[in-house]
């Protein structure tokens, strides 16, 4: 699972001239699912998520976590996230998740990160999507549940 992770002070999501998702200040969450991923690994994923400490404080050190500047979360399924560009120009998308379960397990992203962060708006699973962010720094992290050993 990958979760590219860019804070902002204000983001949307459209599909089809229709805004279906918007916030303030918080994290947009672009989300990609494998074939291997598992509601535990997303779990873990969302926990990391949380917890990350990616917002200033009154020293302008980045020592808050989302709840404690009230962040909101946009949450955006994305499965070119497991683009693979290393044979030609054209990427392949083999290793994204099959559909049935990367909508399943970005559904269940969705409610977990509802139990603990007020605000969690989100796109739609597979829609063409427009997304409008203003990314705060710039702060982008990336998450990989393969990297962090989840």
């Amino acid at each position: 699972m990958r979760f590219l992770i860019q804070r902002v002070t204000n983001a949307d999501v459209t599909v089809e001239d229709r805004t279906v998702g918007a916030i303030g200040q918080g994290l947009c969450v672009f989300v990609g699912v494998s074939n291997t991923d598992t509601k535990e690994i997303a779990d873990k994923m969302i926990r990391k998520l949380i917890n990350l400490r990616i917002f200033s404080d009154e020293n302008d050190k980045t020592n808050l976590n989302l709840s404690s500047v009230n962040g909101e979360l946009l949450i955006i399924s994305q499965f070119t996230l497991y683009a693979d560009c290393k044979h030609g120009n054209r990427p392949s998308f083999i290793d994204s998740g099959k559909p049935d379960l990367a909508e399943e397990l970005y559904e269940y992203i969705i409610a977990k990160c509802r139990e603990s962060v007020s605000k969690v708006e989100h796109g739609e699973f597979g829609a063409v999507m427009k997304v409008s962010l203003v990314n705060d720094g710039p702060f982008t992290i990336w998450l990989d549940s393969e990297v962090l050993g989840f």
